[in-house]
């Protein structure tokens, strides 16, 4: 008797890139929920070398948003850090991340994890149109109001042949640019961030940090 075949199983690897300046606890939970919901094999935190969405005036340096993007993958055997975006010269574009990571993973399923407000734009970036079939694209609602949005979105997408998953969010409200400014004044971070990403901000002496 011939012995039985088993059945390959894809490894599911999502891209979660952002400048992270700083990474904070909003952004570990959201990778973490992502995960669980969409039964990921891996995270990869990317930060971007120049975003090409936004203006970034007080961006640290990669090198840094870098290592505070591996402490924080610390915390969870999923999380995995990549440099392509600050190795790679000119914008941060997506859709070049998504064809290097196609290149590095051929056997893999590829997902995107994006932001409600980015999923909404996705075809207005950089070979957007192409952009939308290189990998799953997922993003989360917090409210019955935006996932009618989203829904709508993933109707047109899925339309154009993209692969979407929408997931409902409990996000914790934090945002980099809030962690930036109470820093910059001399105020408490704690719960923002992880205690050896607040460590490392200090030590560095990063935007403006001082105790």
């Amino acid at each position: 008797m011939a012995p039985e075949r088993r059945m390959s199983v894809l490894k599911k690897i999502a891209m979660f890139g952002g400048t992270f300046n700083p990474i904070h606890l909003g952004h570990l939970h959201l990778a973490k929920v992502f995960a669980d919901t969409l039964n990921l094999d891996k995270v990869l935190l990317i930060p971007a070398r120049v975003p090409p969405h936004k203006q970034a005036p007080d961006l640290a340096e990669g090198v840094h948003r870098l290592a505070m993007c591996r402490l924080t993958a610390q915390e969870d055997p999923r999380l995995s850090v990549s440099d392509l975006e600050l190795r790679r010269q000119g914008p941060s574009y997506t859709y070049d991340t998504l064809q290097q990571l196609k290149g590095m993973f051929p056997q893999e399923e590829l997902y995107l994890i994006t932001g409600s407000d980015m999923f909404l734009t996705l075809e207005s970036w950089h070979r957007g149109r192409e952009l939308i079939h290189q990998a799953v694209l997922c993003a989360g609602a917090r409210n019955a109001g935006e996932m009618r949005r989203l829904q709508c979105q993933q109707e047109h997408l899925q339309a154009q042949g993209a692969r979407c998953c929408l997931i409902a969010l409990d996000p914790l409200p934090l945002s980099s640019t809030q962690v930036r400014e109470r820093l910059a004044r001399g105020e408490s971070v704690s719960g923002m961030l992880l205690p050896q990403v607040e460590e490392y901000i200090y030590a560095q002496g990063l935007y403006g940090a001082v105790k």
